[in-house]
């Protein structure tokens, strides 16, 4: 028994990131006593700084990764139909360059690309005529030949939230802020006690049949601080560094450019109106310290955007930047961009002791893979586990009625609520359902008007939607609001984000 007087859970997980939250989702629908723990705000580190894409990864076919791509496309519309109002399908523009990579290269990789899985539903792949087609809108008129193919966004902080919801929903008990400083096997081999760091300062102590370690940039640290156990594998430290600006062109495509130096840089539409342009690849030797844009990084991404766009990129037209350090397996290659974006998990402990599994690498792309892959390898320590699941149910929120494609069902339930509250703007009501789905539902259940909504910070944010960030979302600071659960930061003054902070301080003890 725990300190608590508890039963042991079978399952702790330590590491409040995608594939933290993706494993114990999985696990709680198979009928398994769950926790999970995270040192700071849920996705606040390298789950949060992605290039919000759900995408096979076209230039990992350079390096021959034939099954993680193969993957990571079939897991693109698992996670499109599991998550409708988080994700959505966005057709990308790759301009061709001569001098970089051949036509006939990049024509057969999209080929591959459309055809690695065989039961794709997004359009396929074409060649433009850039001048004339809507595609070459925001590009230079000297570019005149490109293809376009399909990939997918994804609010990446909010599927992780989304993940944490359905596990909570199924039993799982999840610790916000809670640092983990301690995990040691029993005596007898056959359980983790497990000692955590409240917000507080007040000690947490349990017990697990089970242990994941799913620390990302941490995931050697904690093997070596925690555990006190020894692994010959390590993950390989990559900063990467996005820059958003004003709105750079018309239409909803995408486009994926390539550089001199073979990096592949992205320039994606992004909150309504702006652009986001990344990302960059840095090697870093620590994930003590937070991570930051460098203004070299800033003139690097203007100064390829600027190469291929019509409406110059200047550091100056820079409204926010953010990095996140990806903590990518060790694979022993030299080049941070061509270091494998596949995962590796290791298990230690013998069945009939406590395992403790470790994930190291990953993409956010394939977390639902990655939690299936981690139950499997710990299946033989849970004879009583149940079945995979997680392919064909949504994610909290996610629940929206079929319709011929993803955006017809989005859009469908946009439009029925707009029916069930006249009072407010659709366009208010279209930003709301992207971020909780359906949760709607519960988040507007005595709004009727815009009076209803309370105080208004600027942006789309209401102080109803904040008060269901922090009651039901694990909120705490301004920045896991204005950054995080939502991007309305982007769309307020810095009067109106230190207003909303002050407003926010004062609010939390009532939720203590």
């Amino acid at each position: 028994m725990n300190g608590s007087g508890e039963a042991p859970l079978d399952l702790f997980v330590v590491g409040g990131g995608i594939n933290g939250a993706g494993i114990a989702c999985d696990a709680t629908g198979r009928a398994l006593k769950v926790g999970l723990c995270e040192m700071h705000d849920f996705a606040s580190h390298t789950s949060s700084a992605s290039t919000k894409l759900i995408h096979g990864g076209l230039r990992y076919l350079e390096h021959y990764e034939f099954r993680l791509v193969r993957e990571a496309l079939q897991e693109r519309e698992v996670l499109l139909a599991k998550a409708p109002h988080l994700s959505f399908p966005l057709r990308f523009v790759l301009p061709h360059e001569q001098h970089l990579r051949p036509r006939w290269m990049l024509r057969l990789g999209l080929f591959l690309y459309d055809h690695l899985d065989w039961h794709m539903t997004l359009p396929k792949s074409i060649s433009v005529d850039l001048p004339s087609s809507k595609f070459g809108a925001g590009l230079k008129p000297s570019f005149k030949n490109g293809f376009v193919y399909s990939d997918a966004w994804v609010d990446d902080a909010r599927l992780v939230i989304a993940n944490l919801m359905s596990a909570r929903g199924m039993g799982a008990r999840i610790f916000a802020r809670h640092r983990c400083v301690s995990a040691r096997r029993t005596a007898d081999g056959k359980l983790w006690d497990i000692e955590l760091s409240a917000p507080d300062g007040s000690a947490v102590k349990l017990q697990a049949r089970g242990l994941v370690n799913a620390t990302g940039p941490w995931v050697k640290h904690f093997l070596d601080e925690q555990t006190s156990i020894r692994t010959n594998k390590r993950v390989r430290l990559i900063k990467g560094s996005h820059i958003v600006v004003p709105r750079l062109y018309d239409g909803d495509h995408a486009f994926i450019l390539q550089n001199k130096d073979g990096r592949i840089v992205f320039i994606i539409p992004y909150e309504r109106s702006f652009s986001v342009i990344g990302t960059t690849d840095i090697p870093v030797d620590s994930s003590d310290k937070k991570p930051v844009c460098t203004q070299e990084e800033i003139d690097y991404l203007c100064e390829i955007a600027s190469y291929y766009m019509t409406k110059p990129v200047r550091p100056a037209d820079v409204v926010w930047t953010y990095s996140g350090v990806r903590p990518l397996f060790d694979d022993g290659d030299d080049n941070p961009s061509a270091v494998t974006r596949d995962y590796h998990l290791e298990i230690d402990g013998a069945v009939g002791t406590a395992p403790l599994l470790s994930v190291f690498g990953g993409k956010i792309t394939t977390y639902r893979r990655l939690a299936e892959h981690a139950l499997r390898d710990l299946a033989p320590y849970y004879p009583h586990m149940g079945v995979e699941w997680t392919a064909g149910r949504a994610l909290a929120g996610g629940e929206l009625a079929d319709a011929p494609t993803f955006e017809q069902a989005f859009d469908n339930f946009v439009n029925s609520a707009a029916v069930v509250k006249p009072g407010l703007p659709k366009e208010l009501l279209r930003v709301l359902i992207r971020r909780h789905g359906v949760a709607i539902d519960d988040l507007l259940e005595e709004v009727k008007t815009v009076a209803d909504l309370g105080q208004h910070f600027g942006g789309h944010l209401y102080e109803v939607e904040v008060r269901y960030l922090v009651r039901d979302e694990w909120a705490v600071e301004a920045e896991d609001v204005l950054w995080r659960r939502t991007k309305e930061g982007l769309h307020m003054t810095q009067a109106e984000r230190e207003h909303f902070a002050r407003w926010l301080a004062e609010l939390r003890p009532n939720f203590a």
